[in-house]
């Protein structure tokens, strides 16, 4: 009668019962499963491995210009009085709350697109450590994004609760008013779901790991849907705050930098307060859609590199 193999879910090493007895090396892997090791990770081919490489490269200079660009346009355009430093923390005064406002955009920013989108990367792209490691790193990321959002998020609610006006009468701003503010909470909400729900199924329940397996393996699809969703929600929220900022900022003149780079003499455009339009308001405008464009690129590119399944060995498709 022929021998009827069977798993056994106690073994420590997970593997099947006919491969005891055979070669092991000195770690104590089989050879057959360090055959099929290999295997899965050589899945990509040599064509998937430089298209991904190439998203990847682009997907980083993307990453690390919008941060650029918006440190450029917090000091170049917020950072009124040209004294001390662009930001500060619950100061007094018009100007000190303005600098705090300044935080905002930088730390929300920094979290939410970065510090995520650099998590994402990480455990897409690290092939070549122990899966633990991968998760570490992923956590580690997604960690260096929550100081950053709850700095972020205190400091534009400091400055619409202590707003004033030019002679100092309280001036505060609604909370919670605009599309941006209720994609922004919505945002925050899932991303601690996210985080609460991965940290402990992926990370604690480690270690009661055999028991749990059926578990985690049925929580990836959603887990890894939820996070890009979370990551475009977030691209949604940055530019709706960069197109708010826009229209309250610099108002009419925003479209003027069409019929500028067309010729138009400045008087001839639109101004605010007398002052006439200048390459100031030319180079601000252009610069808050090159930060939205760049925005819509990684929206673009994050979940291509995600879930396209040439990009995708088979040992990534569980926790």
């Amino acid at each position: 009668m022929a021998y009827k193999y069977q798993y056994n879910p106690a073994a420590t090493d997970n593997v099947t019962l006919h491969e005891n007895g055979k070669p092991r090396d000195r770690a104590g892997f089989s050879q057959s499963n360090i055959r099929h090791r290999s295997t899965e990770d050589d899945q990509m081919s040599r064509g998937a491995r430089c298209c991904f490489g190439l998203l990847f490269l682009t997907t980083q200079v993307l990453l690390h210009g919008l941060i650029t660009l918006i440190l450029y346009w917090v000091i170049q355009f917020r950072w009124k009085d040209g004294q001390g430093l662009p930001f500060a923390w619950r100061g007094t005064g018009r100007v000190a709350l303005e600098k705090q406002w300044n935080l905002h955009p930088v730390l929300m920013v920094t979290g939410f697109i970065y510090c995520m989108g650099q998590a994402m990367l990480v455990y897409r792209s690290c092939r070549c450590c122990r899966r633990i490691y991968n998760k570490l790193l992923h956590t580690f990321f997604h960690i260096l994004a929550i100081p950053c959002v709850v700095l972020g998020f205190l400091a534009a609610w400091d400055y619409h609760s202590l707003r004033t006006d030019k002679d100092g009468n309280a001036d505060p701003i609604p909370h919670f008013y605009s599309i941006h503010s209720w994609l922004g909470l919505l945002t925050m909400g899932l991303f601690l779901l996210q985080f609460l729900v991965g940290v402990f199924s992926f990370l604690l329940l480690l270690c009661c790991e055999s028991a749990t397996a059926s578990y985690r393996a049925a929580l990836v699809p959603i887990h890894s849907t939820v996070g890009t969703t979370t990551f475009l929600l977030a691209v949604a929220t940055a530019v709706a705050g960069l197109t708010e900022k826009a229209f309250f900022e610099l108002s009419i003149t925003y479209p003027g930098w069409v019929r500028y780079i067309q010729g138009a003499a400045p008087e001839d455009l639109p101004s605010i307060g007398g002052i006439p339009y200048s390459s100031g308001h030319f180079l601000e405008s252009v610069l808050l859609n090159v930060m939205a464009a760049t925005l819509a690129l990684l929206g673009v590119l994050m979940p291509l590199l995600l879930w396209t399944p040439q990009f995708r060995n088979r040992s990534q498709h569980s926790h």
